[in-house]
């Protein structure tokens, strides 16, 4: 009996150390799984491209005419896909720039993009 219950203690400390050790326990760690992170390169033609959509989704949504400039900054969460934070910088139909926070939720493996909000930038 003392054999099995030191054999489970072992086994039980090991799960621990394993779980402890896996990437997903590491990313988590360093504010990557669930936390908001920067993205490291707002320049990368897919985070410009997401940017783009986002502004045309809105456009089909206000008819405002919007036009996309650029992503200038933006934060990154990993869930079930990613969401996507955005500050786009976008031109109104006086030619005047402005700055718009926008939150995307991307899964790529269903080919699934959400605008879950566009609003001017305070």
């Amino acid at each position: 009996m003392r054999t099995c219950s030191l054999l489970l203690v072992a086994i039980a400390a090991a799960a621990v150390l394993a779980a402890a050790a896996t990437p997903a326990a590491t990313a988590k760690d360093d504010g990557l799984a669930g936390g908001w992170g920067a993205i490291p390169d707002v320049e990368d033609a897919h985070v410009q491209e997401i940017g783009a959509w986002a502004v045309a989704e809105h456009v089909k949504r206000a008819n405002d005419g919007l036009r996309f400039g650029r992503v200038a900054s933006g934060e990154e969460q990993v869930v079930s896909g990613m969401n996507y934070r955005l500050d786009i910088v976008a031109v109104n139909l006086a030619g005047q720039n402005a700055t718009y926070n926008a939150v995307v939720y991307e899964q790529i493996w269903t080919n699934t993009r959400k605008l879950r909000s566009f609003d001017r930038a305070k």
